[in-house]
């Protein structure tokens, strides 16, 4: 079942076409451009945009990306490669870099080309992960530039979990209310 908003965008970029899982959700004002992959019971919030015209985008199953967040990526150089159960929150910039397996990038955050957020971490609001950075697994980093401020908790760790899961509840509630006001 197609869950794309009536005004989200979904377009081309020379001959790439996004490739968006049946049960995605795309919000209203959501823009999606070139050579993208959404995994399944991914979503994507409203007035995002997922630009993958110079280089590609994927993004793997179970990951929100929230309000007004924008991914792109580096010509030639630097993809953006998001993994599975990622949450990515509200006005977040991703670009040409990789956040691998249940992470979560909190309101504000940046992380830049060829950066590397492993798989159970947290970058805080408003951290910019500088180009080249690796964010070890497990860890909580924050500032600017970000830094490693400690290692995250088993309960902190099992949370990224169960954000994920939150959203795909968000995402199905959300489309159900769209669908019952038509």
């Amino acid at each position: 079942m197609n869950r794309i908003s009536a005004s989200a965008s979904i377009h081309p970029y020379g001959d790439q076409f996004p490739r968006i899982a049946d049960d995605v959700f795309v919000a209203d004002g959501a823009r999606i451009i070139g050579d993208v992959e959404i995994g399944a019971r991914g979503s994507i919030w409203y007035n995002t945009v997922v630009r993958g015209d110079v280089n590609y985008i994927r993004i793997g199953e179970s990951t929100n990306i929230q309000d007004n967040s924008m991914l792109h990526v580096t010509h030639d150089t630097a993809p953006l490669i998001i993994g599975s159960g990622v949450t990515v929150g509200h006005s977040v910039t991703l670009h040409g870099c990789i956040v691998e397996d249940y992470c979560l990038i909190v309101i504000g955050a940046i992380v830049l080309d060829h950066a590397r957020v492993s798989t159970h971490s947290f970058v805080a609001a408003g951290a910019v992960v500088t180009p080249k950075t690796v964010v070890p697994e497990g860890t909580l980093v924050a500032g600017v530039p970000a830094r490693v401020v400690r290692k995250l908790s088993q309960a902190e760790i099992d949370d990224l979990h169960a954000s994920a899961e939150r959203y795909i509840r968000y995402s199905d509630k959300t489309w159900e209310s769209l669908e019952k006001n038509r």
